[in-house]
């Protein structure tokens, strides 16, 4: 699989906009990395549409999912 330097550059830019519209998330996922990254630990998701519906999922990390996760997050350090 070959990576794209271009697109890599575009997906930088993409994210920078992206952290400076939301300046609370990129900490929120660093407190998560350094303190809940471990088997057992439930995530939990809910997404509230603009009509107040709401859609609602967890998953209970495994040992593999956060030797995933470490590998991923340690890639784009």
């Amino acid at each position: 699989m070959a990576i794209n330097p271009m697109k890599l550059m575009q997906l930088k830019g993409i994210w920078d906009k992206f952290s400076a519209r939301h300046p609370k998330l990129q900490p929120f996922f660093q407190a998560v990395g350094r303190e809940a990254m471990e088997e057992g630990t439930i995530f939990e998701l809910t997404v509230t549409l603009p009509d107040g519906r709401s859609l609602k999922t967890n998953m209970k990390m495994s040992a593999e999912d956060v030797q995933a996760v470490r590998d991923l997050l340690s890639a784009v350090k």
